[in-house]
């Protein structure tokens, strides 16, 4: 099954680009017209880029066919990923918390697995926890943050797998075709590498940059 399917190849002929923490419908059209795959809309409530259901039904409607909608939570009660998921049109779920496949799993959506990269992570033996998991997606180990520290981790440490893999973690434009030569990933995850001023609000042009950087690296 393809990466939450608008009519994406299995194939990684390129990296994705998925721009996250999305807040309004002209960032997620700023991101579309970009060239982007997928921007991320953040439902965790302690994050500066949550938005609530409304926001995000608008954000979704506002991307064209072939960009996908990702909903981001972390231990979230299930209850409100259904609520969630039966007011906004979300092509995919990330957890990046400490869920179980059995959770993950349980929505019926396609479903992203966020991996925090600390020091002695196992991540052959975190992988086979979720054998249906679309992609992996490995950021920065914090431990306080779930996510958003600004910050690579280690790219010396990136696994060998024959999984789809999306590296975060500090990316910008100026350091994104470097992080996947390092990596050769199969998409990259940006939030407060493409911001300017505001944090949440998306900067067209460092967005614009990061986007034709990604693409810069042949894979």
């Amino acid at each position: 099954m393809p990466v939450f399917v608008r009519g994406r190849s299995l194939v990684a002929a390129r990296t994705r680009v998925k721009i996250c923490g999305v807040t309004t419908p002209a960032d997620a059209r700023t991101a579309a017209d970009a060239g982007v795959d997928a921007v991320g809309i953040n439902f965790h409530p302690p994050s500066p880029r949550s938005v609530g259901p409304l926001m995000a039904a608008e954000i979704a409607a506002a991307l064209p066919p072939f960009v996908a909608a990702v909903g981001v939570f972390v231990d979230p009660d299930p209850d409100r990923v259904r609520r969630i998921l039966h007011r906004v049109q979300l092509d995919g779920l990330q957890f990046s918390g400490e869920e179980a496949g059995e959770f993950c799993r349980g929505f019926g959506v396609p479903y992203i697995k966020g991996a925090k990269m600390a020091p002695d992570f196992d991540f052959g033996a975190f992988e086979g926890l979720y054998p249906d998991a679309q992609a992996f997606l490995l950021d920065t180990y914090d431990d306080r943050l779930a996510g958003g520290t600004g910050r690579p981790f280690d790219w010396s440490t990136w696994p060998r797998s024959d999984r789809r893999l999306i590296l975060a973690g500090g990316l910008d434009p100026d350091n994104v075709a470097t992080a996947i030569a390092a990596t050769r990933p199969y998409a990259v995850d940006v939030a407060s590498g493409v911001e300017g001023d505001v944090k949440g609000r998306k900067d067209a042009e460092l967005v614009r940059r990061f986007v034709a950087e990604a693409g810069r690296v042949q894979v």
